[in-house]
This record gives structure tokens, C-alpha cells and sequence, in this order.
């Protein structure tokens, strides 16, 4: 195992960004020799270099684009590519002293045509001076591969390098085709054309921004094994309102960024335009999510036939008693507020219950907002509206130490309908720099959960009773990574998950199509549905929540209607049909009161919700 593949093995990584793009914010212009600038000016390089690290980064890249001999030529410096690639090395080296696990990658981009006759030297040649001179990188990425004649010049020039460690990384337009006219297909089949080491790792870089790099991805993980480093540039600008405005924020690059992880993708870096800032926001975010993951609960010294099982669902709760029945249910979920009043919230509680609602169901802090206390909300209602709860548990926020005490407290309060989720990360929310804690992801937490309901937590010891929670989990039908999604639910099954609760349905053959994945967990499922408001909410569901599947159909029905109260109506005339397309094939309808309204909620549900 080489030195990058050491390094992907062990988790997510976090690339550097852009060079050039930094180079030109320190006042340095474009008719320069940018690569010049690590042997003339190498405190700039150095700065930048180390400005990545203090961001998170893990890997360097040289300041070594343009370092080959035919661009260096341009301005008179092709004497000197073994110095500036030789000196592009040791700024980053330098730069990474005394921080343990930064590798450094040496850049090779791609070779030019020739400008004149007397220039004969191929792009093999040029491109092994270079390999030579960066000999002192821990690995080689050859980046911005435009077409096939860039990538068979790499190829026939690494042949002869058995030991090579090197990553081949593609610059591609948003409809898979690179500026030769040519597709990824034709890539990859040109790499099993030709003999030699293979690559450690595929790359994306450059392209056409965030949402480009996201598709390309969806096809490049269909067609290769190897691990994929994701590097999009900032993209173009986009006219709003007159102005011409870049709208790669650090949080709408880290947004992306956890899809690009959620497609599994190995390391995630950033290329033109894509900044220090970018990158911290990146390490800051991504990484805890992927680390709780990766973690393990420890395996205990307790024999299972010395526990007791846990106890029988149809005793843990009356929902849990209508689910072991196979009966339908009907939920209502509600968002505590962001103050302490809960007169209003107990009031659509209330309500619920009078209309013959199940359970209402309490996310805990969505997109990572500061409400009040979801457990004070869950006792509340259960005590003063009569109806019984769903809490969420989320592991944004806690330690395991309180994440167990949560637990306990749940069990001693009677708010036994637990829903785990290991939550949206404190960027989406309005303090995104507080830390996410993430001991542990939503797996581990059914798992910690399992063993309180047959009487032992975490650490081993014996609690005075087994804890009777009914242990729901989530699941997205209409995920980017459907085969990581199903992983994921298989995992939460083994874990000792009771019930699914889905995210908002819009697409309803992408959830039958899940259901029958999943048929043999045997699992319960209560299907989210969520009547849209406006023409506006429906945009926002369709671009801005991940994992949400808005058809092309139903945007069409939502713009013909032309007033707000239109719009309203039409989305829960679309809520009632879901509802009546997947009643035989669910064992459960949860309907968001969004924005807090109940009443919308109820009218999605009356009569069952479809007429019957």
C-alpha cells in the first residue's frame, strides 16, 4: 500500500485549493510566470501553502501547474523547470513541517502544442522532466486532463514507472465531455489501453463549479473502483438582478461537499477560484460527519444469552402496539419553536389528537437551528395535550456521555418513540461556527439504545431496568448514493431498529423502488410527506434539501397555479394523491406542519388522505 492509499483508506481528506487563484490576490498578474514566483518570490508560495494548513488541509499541492519546459519557455525559463519544480516541492515541504499526515502532491498540468517547428521535444518528454524534478512529492497529480490526447501523453510518458504513485484527474464540462469533444467513457477506456502502473486514485477537478463536479461524480463512481478525489473550481458568475455575482460561498462549497462525501467520494479539495476559506469551512464541516461514520461502538464483555431480550414492541408504546399490529398510523410532525413559549405548539398538539393523529413528531434542532429543549417539548405534550411523541435524537450536539444521559432521561419520562438521526451539520444553521460533536453517527446510536433496552449502556454497566424505547431510524429514498443508502439502512436494521421514518416523498416510484430493496429487513415504514406552501417552497425543496426528489410534474402543477391560495391547494391535492398512490404499500403516513401550520397538516389527513 502506497502512501496516498494509506491515506484515503483512513477517512475523508481534505485537499488544498487553488494556487493560482491566491497568487493573483496578492497582487501578482497573469503576464508572469506564476510557477517563477516559488524560486523569486517563495515566501508568497509559503504563505499560501500554510494558509491551507491552518484551514484543515491534508494534502499540498506544488505551485508546479505550468512548470514544463514548453510554458516556461514563454517566458524565457525553460533553463530553469528543474529549479522551480524542485523548489515548488520544498515550499510545500517546508510549509508542512512539524504537521503530522500532510502529503504533498506534485502538479503536473497538461502540455500545450508546440508554438514554432523548432520546438520538437514530445509531450512524453516534457512531461517525464517534469516527473523527475518532482521526485521529492509523496505523488503526482496530473490535473485539468481536457481530452484524450492530454490523458495518452501521461500515459505513454509514466509506461516505463512501475513504482509511480499518481492520480489522473479530469476537467470536465457538465454534459461528461471534456473541450476535446470526446466523453469519461473514452477516458476510461483509453486507460485500459495502455500498460503501465495503474493510477492510485481518479480526479475531478476544474469543470464548471460545485453543481457540474456533482454530476460528473454521479457517473465517474458508475464506471470505476478506484478512490476519486473531487476538486471543483467556483464556476461562472450568474446575472441576479443586473449584477454578475460568484455564488460559490465556503457554505454553498461545503453543502456540496457532503454530497460529493455522501457519493463516496475519498478527498474533497477545491480548484480555481476555490479559496483558504472554502477549505476551512470544508475540514470544519465534513470532516466530524465522516469521522462519526467511520466510528465503532466497542464491543463489550457481556455474553448475549447472559441479557435479557428487549421488551416485546406492542409494550413499549401505543405506537409501538399499532405497528406490531400491522396497523396504519398516522403522524404529524411539528417543529418546537425557537422561543419557551409552548402554548401554540401544545395547542397543534391538541389539535392532533382530536383528529385522531398517532403521534406528533419533534425534530431536534433541524438544519442545526437553537430551539428549545425537544425533550421538554416531547414531556409537554404528552402530559398536557394527551397524544403521544416522536422525538428525535440527533448526535450533532452531545457527547456519548450525553448522549446516554438523554436516553435516560427519555426512559424516565416516558417519551419511549425514539427517532435517531445524526443531523445537519451547525453550518446550515444560524451559529455555523459552533462544533459539531458527532461522537457518534445514528448507526451507533440504535446500537448504544438496543443494549439500554436489554438493561446495559455503553460502557457495560447494568442500568436498575431495561429502557422500552421503540427505535426508529430515517431513510432517503431519493438519495444520490442509493447504494450507500441502502448499506446505511441494513445497518441501522442490525443495529436493532425498529421502524423507518423516510424523508418527504415528492417521487413516488423512487420510494416503491427502496421499498422493494428493503423488503427483506421486514421493517415497518412511514413514508414523509410534505404539502408544499408555494410555488417558492417547492423550489426550495427541489434545490436546497439534499436527498429531496421534486418531479419535473409537479413544479409544472405548482407554476400554473397562479395565486398563493392556488398554490397551497394544489400542493395538498398533491399530498393526498402520494398518499392515496403509496397507502397499500406503507404501514405509515408522517405529514410536516410546515411552517408550523397543523391545520394544513390535518387537511392533507382527513379521511385518511386520500378521499377513503
Amino acid at each position: 500500500m502506497n502512501v496516498l492509499q494509506k491515506k484515503l483508506s483512513e477517512g475523508l481528506v481534505i485537499f488544498d485549493g487553488a494556487i493560482g487563484t491566491e497568487i493573483y490576490r496578492r497582487n501578482f498578474f497573469v503576464n508572469a510566470s506564476f510557477e517563477q514566483l516559488s524560486v523569486t518570490n517563495p515566501d508568497v508560495i509559503l504563505d499560501i501553502h500554510r494558509e491551507y494548513i491552518k484551514a484543515g488541509a491534508e494534502v499540498l499541492t506544488t505551485n508546479t501547474f505550468n512548470a514544463n519546459a514548453r510554458r516556461l519557455g514563454k517566458f524565457g525559463l525553460a533553463d530553469q523547470t528543474a529549479a522551480i519544480n524542485r523548489a515548488g516541492v520544498a515550499l510545500a515541504r517546508q510549509a508542512a513541517q512539524g504537521v503530522d499526515g500532510v502529503l504533498v502532491a506534485g502538479s503536473i498540468g497538461p502540455i500545450s502544442e508546440p508554438e514554432s517547428p523548432e520546438d520538437t521535444r514530445t509531450r512524453q518528454d516534457l512531461i517525464r522532466e517534469q516527473i523527475a524534478a518532482l521526485s521529492d512529492a509523496d505523488f503526482l497529480i496530473f490535473e485539468s486532463l481536457r481530452t484524450s490526447i492530454d490523458l495518452a501523453g501521461v500515459l505513454r510518458a509514466v509506461r516505463k514507472m512501475p513504482d509511480l504513485v499518481y492520480v489522473l484527474s479530469f476537467a470536465l464540462d457538465r454534459h461528461e465531455e471534456n473541450h476535446g469533444g470526446g466523453n469519461l467513457d473514452e477516458f476510461l477506456q483509453l486507460l485500459k489501453t495502455y500498460p503501465g502502473p495503474a493510477p492510485t486514485a481518479l480526479g475531478l477537478n476544474c469543470g464548471g463549479g460545485p453543481e457540474s463536479t456533482l454530476v460528473e461524480l454521479e457517473e465517474l463512481v458508475k464506471r470505476t473502483e478506484l478512490p476519486i478525489i473531487v476538486q471543483p473550481n467556483a464556476g461562472t458568475p450568474k446575472g441576479v438582478d443586473g449584477r454578475m455575482i460568484y455564488m460559490t460561498s465556503a457554505e454553498y462549497f461545503s453543502t456540496y461537499a457532503k454530497r460529493y462525501a455522501m457519493l463516496g467520494a475519498a478527498a474533497i479539495g477545491g480548484c480555481c477560484g476555490i479559496t483558504p476559506t472554502h477549505i476551512e469551512e470544508l475540514a470544519r464541516t465534513i470532516k466530524p460527519l465522516m469521522r462519526a461514520e467511520k466510528r465503532t461502538i466497542p464491543t463489550l464483555e457481556v455474553k448475549e444469552q447472559e441479557l435479557p431480550p428487549p421488551p416485546p414492541l406492542s409494550e413499549r408504546s401505543a405506537l409501538g402496539a399499532k405497528l406490531a399490529a400491522k396497523e396504519f398510523v398516522r403522524t404529524v410532525e411539528i417543529t418546537p419553536p425557537r422561543g419557551f413559549d409552548l402554548s401554540s405548539t401544545i395547542a397543534g398538539a391538541k389539535r392532533c389528537r382530536e383528529a385522531g393523529i398517532d403521534a406528533v413528531n419533534l425534530p431536534d434542532g433541524p438544519r442545526a437551528s437553537a430551539r428549545i429543549s425537544p425533550l421538554v417539548t416531547a414531556i409537554a405534550i404528552q402530559e398536557q395535550a394527551g397524544i403521544e411523541t416522536i422525538l428525535h435524537c440527533c448526535c450533532r450536539d452531545r457527547s456519548l456521555i450525553g448522549l446516554q444521559a438523554e436516553l435516560l432521561g427519555c426512559a424516565g419520562m416516558g417519551v419511549n418513540n425514539l427517532l435517531f438521526i445524526t443531523g445537519d451539520p451547525p453550518k446550515l444553521g444560524d451559529y455555523p461556527f459552533s462544533s459539531g460533536v458527532f461522537d457518534v453517527d445514528s448507526v451507533g446510536l440504535v446500537r448504544i439504545q438496543a443494549r439500554m433496552n436489554r438493561g446495559i449502556d455503553l460502557g457495560g454497566k447494568p442500568l436498575n431496568a431495561p429502557t422500552r424505547a421503540l427505535i426508529g431510524v430515517g431513510a432517503d429514498p431519493s438519495a444520490i448514493d442509493l447504494e450507500r443508502e441502502y448499506r446505511r439502512t441494513c445497518e441501522k436494521a442490525e443495529a436493532g431498529a425498529d421502524f423507518i421514518v423516510t424523508q418527504p416523498v415528492f417521487a413516488v416510484e423512487a420510494l416503491l423502488r427502496f421499498m422493494d430493496r428493503i423488503a427483506h429487513l421486514k421493517l415497518p415504514l412511514i413514508a414523509g410527506i410534505w404539502p408544499l406552501t408555494s410555488l417558492r417552497n417547492a423550489e426550495f425543496m427541489r434545490t436546497e434539501v439534499p436527498g429531496v426528489i421534486v418531479p419535473d410534474e409537479v413544479m409544472t402543477r405548482m407554476a400554473a397555479a397562479k395565486t398563493r391560495d392556488e398554490q397551497r391547494d394544489t400542493g395538498v391535492a398533491i399530498a393526498r394523491e402520494n398518499i392515496a398512490e403509496i397507502r397499500e404499500w406503507v404501514q405509515g403516513i408522517q405529514v410536516s406542519a410546515p411552517f408550523g401550520n397543523v391545520e394544513l397538516a390535518l387537511k392533507v389527513l382527513a379521511d385518511g388522505g386520500d378521499g377513503k
